[in-house]
């Protein structure tokens, strides 16, 4: 017997007993009767309490205003997966957004996230927001792909984040989200709260420490 079939027969003969989970459903109403009563408002307090920042809009054409008037691109690009705004972007699925000659991939022809070195800001979408986190959620097919590989990478190298999503598709809490993701099937999902931050030292608050410095959310009303 190797040692590490000792250390796993040892774990399997001292297991505590099975307990059942705990009832959650009255804490779950509690936190949805909380944070849906404005949850517009409380998604935007809550995100703006983590570092982002939430930009009510109407119109696509409000968005790229915005986009011109505080991103300036000069050496850096501007990247996104929304075909609405090709005007102030490169959309990421058109291979004449970068070189073919910086574009980076691994022996096993990943794509890594070398190609999206210069990139100063992304512009995706979501598909829902939570109010109670202020996160947004994103799976792999709203990030776009390179000669079909997929960038997971954008939104977390570029210097800032902007995620483009509408009011409607907002959710209270965690609870409410987690019913909508449950029995989905993806590759690869992630829930994305405000800028990159850390204060762990000397409890000083960086953001952009290992990741975009901003996160904006245009809100489509």
């Amino acid at each position: 017997m190797t040692t590490r079939d000792k250390i796993l027969q040892a774990v399997r003969q001292n297991k505590p007993e099975s307990t059942p989970l705990p009832d959650l459903a009255d804490l779950a109403r509690r936190a949805h009767d909380h944070f849906s009563d404005d949850v517009v408002h409380r998604f935007g307090s809550t995100l703006s309490g983590i570092g982002g920042q939430v930009v009510p809009v109407t119109s696509w054409a409000e968005i790229e205003t915005y986009v011109q008037q505080y991103f300036t691109v000069g050496k850096h690009r501007i990247i996104t997966t929304l075909p609405q705004l090709a005007g102030v972007a490169s959309t990421v699925w058109k291979s004449d957004i970068v070189d073919e000659s910086v574009v980076v991939v691994d022996a096993l022809g990943a794509l890594l996230p070398h190609t999206l070195a210069d990139v100063e800001l992304a512009i995706i979408t979501a598909h829902f927001g939570v109010a109670e986190n202020g996160s947004v959620w994103v799976t792999e097919p709203l990030l776009g792909s390179i000669q079909n590989k997929p960038l997971r990478a954008v939104p977390f190298i570029p210097q800032h984040l902007a995620v483009v999503l509408s009011a409607e598709d907002l959710v209270p809490t965690m609870h409410d989200a987690y019913k909508r993701i449950g029995s989905e099937n993806y590759t690869f999902g992630v829930f994305i709260a405000g800028p990159s931050k850390t204060a762990d030292i000397e409890q000083s608050l960086v953001l952009g420490a290992h990741g975009p410095k901003t996160m904006t959310v245009f809100l489509l009303d």
